[in-house]
């Protein structure tokens, strides 16, 4: 009985356990979901906390690359839920000490070293200016309309993450196990039936 007790609570930090970690260095405050004409869209507020470690990083030069993460799912009562969709939008922010600019690219494929692909490249004047442009996701497709049955509900999960596989080599060895570089925001949403009916 005793063994029963234990297993219990192990289950129960394993459930919890990542979603108190993904919740380190903020929040994500809002999540919406549209269904549009052409498919479904996705709106997020984030309240992002810079680690010092990481914007110390970045007035050195050093970019940060983030990932947004979104899985579109229809629940099935017989089995593991079904993704029908999934999305990935990635995010490079990066400041110039010589300009003393920042810059914000969004691309809907990884980033090259070239550049190309960047789908929008935005400079601003500070820190304050550019994380709240970073903080906002609006009207983001993240499915098709071919993918969205009419009646049936499904459920979106969304995650935004610091990517480390794109620092510098000598800082993703300092950042394995560091949870000032843990940053990773996550939120669950449902689109209901009646939602999903145009």
């Amino acid at each position: 009985m005793r063994w029963c007790a234990a297993l219990a609570c192990l289950l129960a930090l394993c459930w919890y356990a990542p979603a108190a970690q993904a919740q380190q260095h903020g929040e994500v405050s809002d999540l919406q979901l549209e269904r549009g004409a052409d498919g479904l869209y996705l709106s997020a507020a984030l309240r992002l906390e810079l680690p010092t470690i990481v914007q110390d990083a970045l007035y050195k030069g050093i970019s940060m690359h983030f990932i947004a993460d979104a899985e579109v799912l229809r629940p099935r009562w017989y089995w593991t839920d079904k993704v029908v969709a999934h999305a990935t939008r990635y995010v490079r922010l990066s400041y110039q000490p010589l300009t003393r600019r920042w810059r914000l690219a969004q691309s809907a494929a990884p980033f090259a070293a070239t550049g190309l692909g960047v789908s929008l490249d935005q400079s601003f004047d500070d820190l304050p200016e550019v994380l709240a442009a970073l903080e906002r996701i609006a009207r983001w497709k993240i499915a098709e309309e071919g993918v969205i049955d009419e009646g049936q509900s499904y459920l979106v999960n969304f995650q935004f993450r610091l990517d480390m596989s794109q620092l510098p080599r000598p800082l993703q060895i300092g950042a394995v196990g560091g949870s000032s570089w843990n940053i990773a925001l996550a939120r669950g949403a449902r689109l209901s039936a009646q939602e999903a009916t145009r």
